[in-house]
């Protein structure tokens, strides 16, 4: 798999964060929206499987394919950059300014692209509305997720908030691995088998993750869900990101840095 030394992946991080930060805004749109997109294809997919088969973890197993089209293509998604760009502000490579540049327009690209397909897949989903969600199994499922991630937090108040924003710690540890994990290897399958673990590990555990989060919600809002906008960000939307940034950032980014950060030639 041509595997290359923790030193190197540290390296390569710095690079790609450094790249990243200094991308102009319309590139960080696209392949933002793009990101968001495929996501929600992800995340489709993995919901169907999961109704199929009756096993959850069967949903995580599909599920990485989405993060893979991502990396692979070098597409922007707001939480892996989470990881990435602040460590090369911290080794100068890059100004603090581009870096929230870059955090603020692939966000927004993120959720442009994961909204549009939502609207698209409930569409085709309900044929145009003339299918009841609650006939379909999986889209039944859509629209329990989307509950269980806002009023499930909602009636814990305070305490929920706290319990989403550590979720999203934990996932996006898993998720920014994912990143590094791509950079571990040369070759594509190398790559992709890399990547895989981390991402399955998220989504299998059933942590929170912001970008998914803009799909399967507004999707489950289109099909019925008990949920408003001020729901979505209040009860999940904010607390989320807040905490896959912080998860993203020390978990993955600064304590690799630190650890192998030093030790670069």
């Amino acid at each position: 798999m041509a595997a290359i030394k923790p030193e190197e992946i540290i390296e390569n991080m710095l690079q790609a964060g450094a790249r990243k930060a200094s991308l102009p805004v319309g590139q960080l749109m696209l392949r933002g929206f793009l990101s968001g997109a495929f996501l929600g294809y992800a995340t489709t997919l993995a919901i169907l499987a999961a109704t199929q088969t009756g096993w959850g973890i069967a949903g995580a197993l599909v599920f990485p394919v989405g993060f893979v089209m991502i990396t692979l293509l070098g597409l922007e998604l707001a939480t892996g950059n989470f990881a990435l760009i602040p460590i090369a502000v911290k080794d100068r490579r890059a100004p603090a300014a581009h870096m929230l540049r870059n955090w603020t327009w692939v966000l927004l690209g993120n959720l442009i692209g994961s909204v549009t397909y939502a609207y698209l897949y409930c569409i085709v989903a309900t044929k145009m509305g003339f299918i009841d969600p609650a006939t379909v199994p999986a889209l039944q499922r859509t629209i329990a997720i989307a509950e269980t991630k806002t009023l499930e937090y909602a009636k814990l108040g305070f305490d929920g908030t706290i319990t989403a924003f550590v979720s999203a710690m934990l996932c996006n540890w898993m998720v920014t691995l994912g990143a590094v994990m791509a950079l571990s290897s040369t070759t594509t399958g190398g790559k992709i088998a890399a990547m895989w673990l981390p991402i399955m590990t998220f989504f299998g555990l059933g942590y929170e993750h912001a970008v998914v989060n803009m799909f399967v919600i507004p999707a489950g809002i289109w099909l019925g869900a008990d949920i408003t906008v001020a729901d979505w960000w209040l009860w999940n939307g904010l607390p989320v990101l807040a905490g896959n940034l912080l998860g993203g950032m020390l978990f993955t980014g600064l304590m690799l840095y630190w650890s192998y950060g030093s030790t670069r030639s």
